[in-house]
């Protein structure tokens, strides 16, 4: 499915009722929200149900008249996760949505072949799994173990697709879409060899999709177990995440019990001190692996064109790429200090 095809079968200008009748209908949208969150996303996102089709309606008309080759899925519900993601601000969700395309088709070690069976040697690790209950405020908690990667194993663009997945199978739950997210990574063991593979390109590409490229709100970052490297990551990274981002990041350290400030024990397997039993990474692989076909549906109507390529789209912050490639380059020296 191209994107000409679907501005075509979506402008309000291409043709009269009658050429376009026998055209498929797209998928209707049906809200899943319970009351309260329809309150929070008024109160929260802007969002306000008597105009919500509405609002998709104009950001699809956007994309036609000023992306036509973008070769996005344009259903209600998918471009819904994008202006949520940003308040409903028209301009911003259009920029997100392009931002999306761009960090997929500039990025093939990641994207290319990108599905739940592709990844399974880093499911079966655990590096990433998300935990079974939610917080108190309705948010996912996905956890991170670095230390459960073997580099001689796999290149780290691995771990970065099984965590991209994630973040893609979490984003479909509308109530993910309103809550957002909560992040807890464990650094325990990470060492400096291992935390060297993480360098300048990589760490900007990651920084690009976590900001400005993927529909998602993360709400928290919680670091635990970090070593003293850690620190000397955060210092050259954190010049370069927006400050609203920058906020929502806490280091714990070994200390349980101010983790436990954020995310409540009742809701943590003991290996953090929690009563949730112990860390199961199987409920959470097996929903993932299971949802293969959804994915290969999925990804499928996110088409590049032949007559289009990724230099063709939007890219914001070039300058501010170029500030964080020249920062980034000192960041292997200063790892050794820290280290």
């Amino acid at each position: 499915m191209s994107g000409d095809s679907d501005c075509t079968r979506t402008s309000p200008s291409a043709g009269s009722p009658s050429d376009n009748e026998f055209l498929p209908d797209r998928p209707k949208y049906v809200c899943s929200l319970s009351p309260d969150l329809i309150t929070k996303a008024r109160e929260e996102l802007q969002e306000k149900p008597e105009w919500r089709l509405r609002d998709v309606q104009a950001l699809r008309d956007m994309v036609c008249k000023d992306y036509p080759s973008l070769g996005t899925c344009l259903d209600d519900a998918f471009l819904l996760r994008f202006l949520r993601a940003r308040k409903f601000d028209y301009d911003r969700a259009l920029q997100l949505l392009v931002n999306y395309h761009t960090c997929r088709r500039s990025w093939p070690e990641v994207f290319n072949n990108l599905k739940p069976s592709a990844i399974k040697p880093v499911l079966e690790s655990g590096f990433v799994t998300v935990l079974p209950r939610l917080d108190p405020e309705g948010r996912h908690v996905v956890c991170i173990r670095p230390d459960r990667w073997t580099p001689s194993n796999y290149p780290i663009t691995e771990n970065i697709r099984a965590i991209y997945l994630t973040l893609e199978k979490l984003i479909q739950s509308e109530e993910t879409q309103v809550n957002g997210i909560v992040i807890l990574a464990d650094y325990k063991g990470v060492s400096l060899s291992k935390a060297s593979h993480f360098g300048p390109f990589v760490a900007k590409k990651v920084i690009g999709i976590l900001q400005d490229g993927f529909p998602i709100r993360i709400k928290a970052v919680n670091i635990i177990n970090e070593p003293r490297i850690f620190k000397g990551i955060f210092a050259i990274i954190k010049p370069f995440l927006k400050e609203k981002i920058a906020n929502r990041f806490f280091l714990h350290g070994c200390d349980l019990n101010s983790l436990h400030q954020n995310i409540p024990p009742v809701i943590l397997p003991e290996e953090y001190g929690g009563t949730s039993g112990k860390l199961d990474i199987s409920a959470w692989n097996e929903l993932l692996l299971a949802s293969e076909e959804d994915f290969l549906h999925d990804f499928s109507q996110l088409v590049l064109p032949c007559d289009s390529s990724p230099q063709d789209m939007l890219v914001s912050g070039d300058a501010d790429e170029k500030q964080c490639d020249d920062s980034l380059r000192g960041m292997k020296p200063q790892l050794y200090y820290c280290y």
